[in-house]
């Protein structure tokens, strides 16, 4: 249900004697002025309870053969403020409802020697500000090359911040621990090999970019509604602690090409002194457009299982054969090679997973491998790499359909696109009809190695153009996405439902490559899932890869019980249960968390958070009084505290604890768990340990 409480609207007739404007959030603890300098360059600044956040800092835009630019000589020619409230109902998320609550500052400048117009747009909310550039239809400002974003986000002090290097094509890094000062001298050891990558600055990063001040206060830099723009990064001035808007470029070296009327993604700070807060805040949907897809019926959260982890772990194969270095699509005659014997998309194995699936009460099963063409798939830039709809000999479509519709299972299609996006465009409609066709809801894409176009970037605006445009057209097909590889979400979600799951980050798969440092799992909701849910792929339980895969010595830095705990704390109406059957048939026991863990929720309350170090959370499930906490903990052992307030008074309920066992550890004795029940009220407390790199899960169940 949508409420307009109010709004107003002030015009105010500026002369150049005020040039001031202040914005107060909701609850009055922020507060944001807006100024021009004695340039006529747009400033900010912004304060949170009465403590400094951003100090003042310019804003602007350079454009490309424009001497003037968009960076000053402006006055303000008009100031207007308005209130907004309403709560809207998310078709799948963490709550039932979510409340869009905020103060607006709307000033439009005009440019004196230009006559151009520009209007910055400021949103105060109670936990942050989002603010962005808008381009009204104008005669002296229609077409125009972006050279660079000028925006300042200058910080107060010598924060300690939580960063990844900033990279024009991959976000899979594990994140460093400094201060901003420090960003320098740790930035190439932060640098690990991926298929694709392109660093920018010694001092560049990536948002969503947590910090923590020395006085307590933690700040989140991101972006929302990234739509026909370049995704942004930020570079640090190390002397004078500024960070800079820097955004990707094409081929060109160009970083955007803009028709007004048009406007830039917003800007995000967001603040508070408690680090729930940033966790709970759904000020990134909430700068997101409402939904634009009517019909929303067709899109439902999904719990699954795949045909992946043996392929990523190296026990499996993707391609078809080991006889051919190369092969052409419609050319090649897959019938007159040898089976490699290894390929992991035959009929025999994706049944055995469609029997486990249907047997435990999963949804779907992904299968990857399962097309022609993977024998050359990576590093040849090679245009036509795959077509979609080809399967090779031991996988038959048709039958693995109907075997798995007998089994009230469905299929999850997955479409690798090894960067060449023109292809993929090319092959769109036939591919998702040919998923209608064969009973696929869902499709799986990737985009590894370099992108074509060449010289093209994963995160230009062409290309952030491509992955929307797959996801619009995906939803004309009643087809819910799930990208890997793609840009980093940034509330899309909101306006576009389907897209029901991202990777774009340092997912599971790298616990094969070597493995991701125990405290990964602490980070990521203050980083990559601030713009929406991540498919992390969790749930593995052998933590040894050499145990089933001989020649990959890699070691999953997690525990089981960490693991577990995943299905709560890395939000996702995605959730796949990545292991091997066979490795959740050895513990059966902590496997009954994974199959009864809600992927769907009425309310959801952050009970303890400290990003690197823990984080504790509570979800109640859609539609029941069923509730299930997750506990991720870093590279310390910790007793963990918590309340079960928020269990309904009066009633009483059974909680099932999956704990790590006290000596457990995730590089020495990652297997170690216990599991006990215990009877619950909303007066109860738990004291529980978690070890370095465990958690723990609970489920618990009203008793009636």
């Amino acid at each position: 249900m949508r409420s307009i409480i109010f709004t107003l609207i002030a015009f105010l007739v500026i002369n150049n004697l005020v040039t001031a404007q202040e914005l107060k959030s909701p609850n009055g603890e922020m507060k944001m002025q807006f100024s021009l300098n004695n340039e006529g360059t747009p400033t900010y600044q912004l304060k949170y309870k009465e403590q400094e956040v951003i100090k003042k800092s310019s804003l602007g835009l350079e454009l490309k053969n424009d001497k003037k630019s968009l960076l000053n000589d402006f006055e303000i020619s008009k100031a207007e403020t308005s209130t907004f409230d309403e709560t809207w109902t998310p078709v799948w998320g963490e709550e039932k409802e979510i409340r869009n609550h905020y103060n607006e500052l709307a000033v439009t400048l005009t440019q004196k020697t230009t006559d151009r117009i520009v209007l910055i747009r400021f949103r105060l909310f109670n936990e942050g500000l989002g603010f962005r550039y808008e381009f009204p239809e104008q005669k002296n400002l229609v077409y125009f090359v972006i050279k660079e974003e000028k925006t300042q986000f200058a910080m107060t002090g010598d924060h300690t911040a939580f960063w990844i290097p900033g990279d024009y094509d991959t976000q899979e890094y594990n994140y460093t621990e400094s201060k901003l000062s420090e960003i320098r001298g740790k930035f190439d050891a932060a640098i690990t090999d991926n298929a694709s990558q392109e660093q920018f600055s010694p001092t560049g990063v990536q948002t969503a970019l947590i910090m923590k001040t020395d006085s307590g206060l933690y700040i989140n830099l991101h972006e929302a509604a990234l739509i026909n723009y370049s995704c942004m990064h930020l570079n640090l001035d190390d002397e004078n602690m500024i960070f800079e808007s820097w955004l990707t470029p094409d081929a060109n070296g160009d970083k955007g090409y803009i028709q007004a009327p048009s406007h830039s993604p917003w800007r995000t700070v967001m603040v508070s002194d408690d680090a729930r807060d940033i966790l709970a805040s759904k000020m990134t949907l909430n700068l997101n457009e409402p939904s634009k897809i009517e019909d929303t019926s067709w899109i439902k959260p999904v719990k699954y299982i795949g045909v992946w982890w043996e392929m990523i772990t190296g026990k499996s194969s993707w391609a078809y054969t080991d006889e051919l270095s190369a092969i052409q699509l419609g050319v090649t005659d897959y019938s007159k090679v040898k089976p490699n014997a290894t390929h992991g998309a035959n009929n025999t194995k994706v049944k055995r997973y469609i029997d486990f699936a249907a047997k435990h009460g999963f949804d779907a099963v992904l299968v990857e491998g399962w097309n022609e063409g993977w024998e050359d798939w990576f590093g040849k830039t090679k245009d036509y790499v795959f077509d979609f709809v080809t399967p090779y000999p031991d996988f038959n479509v048709e039958e693995i359909h109907a075997y798995a519709k007998s089994k009230g299972v469905k299929m999850i299609m997955h479409h690798e696109t090894s960067g060449s996006t023109r292809n993929y465009e090319r092959h769109l409609d036939k591919a998702y009809q040919f998923m209608k066709d064969n009973g696929y809801d869902a499709v799986k894409s990737g985009y590894v190695g370099d992108i074509l176009p060449r010289g093209e970037n994963h995160y230009n605006q062409w290309i952030v153009n491509h992955y929307q445009y797959a996801i619009e057209k995906a939803a004309d097909y009643k087809i819910m996405v799930n990208a890997h590889e793609a840009v980093r979400p940034t509330g899309i979600s909101r306006t576009y439902p389907n897209l029901i799951g991202n990777e774009s980050a340092r997912g599971t798969e790298f616990q094969a490559f070597g493995g991701s440092k125990p405290n990964h799992v602490t980070i990521l909701p203050f980083t990559r899932l601030i713009g929406g849910p991540m498919d992390y792929t969790p749930g593995i339980f052998e933590m040894e890869i050499s145990k089933f895969s001989p020649n990959n010595n890699s070691h999953v830095n997690s525990t089981i019980a960490n693991q577990l705990a995943l299905y709560v704390t890395m939000y996702s109406p995605l959730q796949m249960a990545a292991d091997l059957p066979e490795h959740y048939e050895q513990f059966m026991d902590a496997f009954q968390f994974i199959k009864d863990v809600a992927i769907d929720w009425d309310k959801s309350i952050y009970l303890e958070a400290e990003p690197g170090k823990y984080i504790t959370v509570a979800r109640k499930e859609k539609g029941s009084n069923n509730w299930f906490v997750g506990n991720v903990n870093g590279n310390d052992a910790r007793k963990s505290n918590i309340k079960f307030n928020f269990l309904e008074k009066g009633k009483k309920y059974i909680a099932t604890i999956y704990a790590d066992a006290k000596d457990a550890h995730y590089k020495t004795n990652p297997q170690a768990y216990t599991i006990k029940t215990k009877k619950v009220t909303n007066t109860s407390k738990l004291s529980q340990l978690s070890v370095p790199g465990g958690g723990y899960a609970i489920s618990i169940k009203e008793i009636k």
